[in-house]
């Protein structure tokens, strides 16, 4: 699994003029929560770009005060008016605990629906799950090649070893429909012939 390093650096003073004094340079506050102690930092905003700016899941390691926390992106606040990162909170990843974390979905194969003129539309780019630490990884790889013309995959048939899946089961997450042309085909297949 992808991971990062960010390098941060122990927040002594809390409370907006200390933010807004980190801000101004250009350094963002964050804090690390869910193990044995909340920890309080700031890092620059250009070491945070790689995993604020993507859709991928990844962990970060957080060097902080010469300890080093193993954590997940948990939440991000942004200015409203010049749209900078102006908070990130992560949540530390402990053995023993399970943590709630969104995996990309990353679809493969070609449907059998779309080898017979279908379209394929994904609803869904990743899912939310409850798991141990141990058991999280990049993405869950959900194989398309048996969607026939007309389907749906849905949330429950996401295979999902070892996680407990947060969404609601009966959500479709993938579905071949039919394309105008096809449509077309059929109902001109299915018009009465004319006399000669």
């Amino acid at each position: 699994m992808k991971s990062i390093t960010i390098e941060g650096q122990l927040r002594t003073e809390s409370g907006k003029k200390a933010a807004r004094q980190l801000r101004s340079q250009k350094l963002v506050p964050g804090v690390i929560y869910g193990g044995s102690t909340e920890v309080n930092f700031a890092t620059p905003a250009s070491s945070l770009k790689s995993i604020v700016y993507t859709s991928e899941f990844m962990l970060a390691e957080i060097k902080v005060d010469g300890k080093s926390y193993r954590c997940i992106l948990k939440d991000m606040q942004f200015d409203k008016v010049t749209d900078q990162l102006i908070h990130i909170d992560f949540l530390e990843l402990t053995e023993d605990k399970k943590v709630i974390a969104t995996l990309p979905l990353k679809y493969v194969g070609t449907p059998e629906g779309v080898k017979a003129g279908g379209k394929l539309v994904t609803k869904m780019k990743a899912i939310k799950i409850k798991t141990y630490p141990k058991y999280l990884k990049e993405f869950i790889e959900v194989d398309l090649s048996n969607l026939q013309l007309n389907e749906n995959i849905r949330v429950e048939n996401i295979p999902t070893e070892n996680m407990e899946v947060m969404n609601s089961p009966r959500i479709p997450i993938a579905s071949i429909v039919m394309t105008r042309q096809l449509k077309q085909e059929e109902a001109a297949a299915a018009a009465p012939k004319g006399k000669k």
